[in-house]
């Protein structure tokens, strides 16, 4: 009896025009524990060159994807978008960095856009603890208002508000 692998009952399909493949790439370069599970490609007679990626499955982090070549009826926005949570101000810095290089756009309280398109929030692990305390609700209501001034998090600044 042939065992079935067992598959991630929801996997998030991500539309690109084109660089799906790119795309892809990038992601798994820019994760630990990534990869690139499988491509299928255009055939003759499609809306892409033949042999351009249709669909490619990966994983980042350990979150299955699909990424589609659907071409340009459909763009990311900001309704969706990816959250990362980071362990250490050096996290932060790693994923905002190359997520916002060649092309990707800061925007406030921890979100960007990466050179895709693809909205991210890139945060500290804690920032619910941060910004809720049931002891201290100045306190939480400081570090809500010095999330609210910046684009990239600065945890030691969120801390000390």
């Amino acid at each position: 009896m042939a065992t079935i692998a067992k598959q991630q009952k929801i996997k998030p399909c991500l539309w690109f025009d084109g660089n799906a493949e790119e795309a892809t790439k990038f992601y798994t370069s820019v994760f630990k524990n990534s990869k690139i599970l499988s491509v299928s490609r255009y055939g003759d007679g499609a809306p892409f060159p033949k042999g351009t990626a249709l669909m490619v499955s990966f994983k980042i982090a350990g979150q299955e994807f699909l990424a589609l070549n659907g071409g340009p009826h459909f763009k990311f926005n900001e309704s969706i978008s990816f959250t990362v949570n980071c362990a250490n101000q050096k996290e932060i810095d790693y994923f905002w960095d190359i997520l916002t290089k060649k092309g990707g756009q800061e925007s406030m309280c921890g979100w960007l856009k990466d050179k895709y398109g693809l909205s991210w929030q890139i945060v500290p692990a804690n920032l619910g603890e941060l910004i809720s305390s049931k002891t201290d609700k100045a306190k939480a209501g400081r570090t809500m208002q010095a999330l609210m001034q910046m684009k990239k998090l600065d945890i030691k600044t969120l801390k000390n508000a």
